[in-house]
C-alpha cells in the first residue's frame, strides 16, 4: 500500500507504528527523527507535535517487534534482516550480564556480614516481659480432629 495514494482520512486511522511500517517498507531504513517528521508531514500535524511526542514515538518503536534498530541508529523492518544480525544486537546484553555477575562476585554476601551482638550496649534489660511466657505455659495445642471428637 502506497502512503502517497492514501487519503488523509485513511492515514489518520492508522497508528504511528503502522505508518512507520509503511514508510520503512517504501523507503528502507531511516532514523527516528526523520521517520517522525515524515509522519507529522503526512498527517499535517503542527510542528510542536515533534517535540511533544518524539519520546513516546521512540518508545513505541522499541517495543514493537516489527522494527529493528540497526548499529547506525536507523530503524528498519526486522523481516529484512537475518537472524545473525539480530543475535549481534542481543550479544551486547550478554556482555552487560557478565558485568553484573562480576559486580555480584565483589558484593558482600550475607554470611560475610558481622553478626550484631544483641543485648550488648546500654540497653535496658528490664524491657523484656517474662509474664507473657508465664501466661502461655498452660496452653495446649489441640489438633482439629481431636477438637471434633470432643464436641
Amino acid at each position: 500500500m502506497k502512503l502517497s495514494k492514501m487519503k488523509k482520512e485513511d492515514l489518520e486511522l492508522l497508528s504511528y507504528k503502522d505508518l512507520t511500517y509503511y514508510i520503512l517498507e517504501e523507503n528502507h531504513k531511516m532514523n527516528t527523527a526523520d521517520l517522525f517528521h515524515k509522519i507529522i508531514d503526512l498527517l499535517e500535524l503542527p510542528k510542536k507535535t515533534f517535540e511533544e511526542k518524539i519520546g513516546d514515538y521512540y518508545t513505541s518503536l522499541t517495543t514493537d517487534k516489527r522494527f529493528l534498530m540497526l548499529e547506525d541508529g536507523c530503524w528498519d523492518l526486522r523481516s529484512r534482516h537475518t537472524s545473525d544480525k539480530v543475535l549481534k544486537v542481543t550479544d551486547d546484553e550478554d556482555e552487560d550480564e557478565e558485568d553484573i555477575e562480576d559486580v555480584k562476585d565483589d558484593a558482600i554476601l550475607p554470611e560475610e556480614v558481622e553478626e550484631d551482638n544483641y543485648g550488648s550496649g546500654d540497653e535496658d534489660e528490664d524491657d523484656y516481659d517474662d509474664s507473657a511466657d508465664e501466661d502461655l505455659k498452660d496452653l495446649v495445642v489441640v489438633d482439629e480432629d481431636d477438637l471434633e471428637l470432643e464436641q
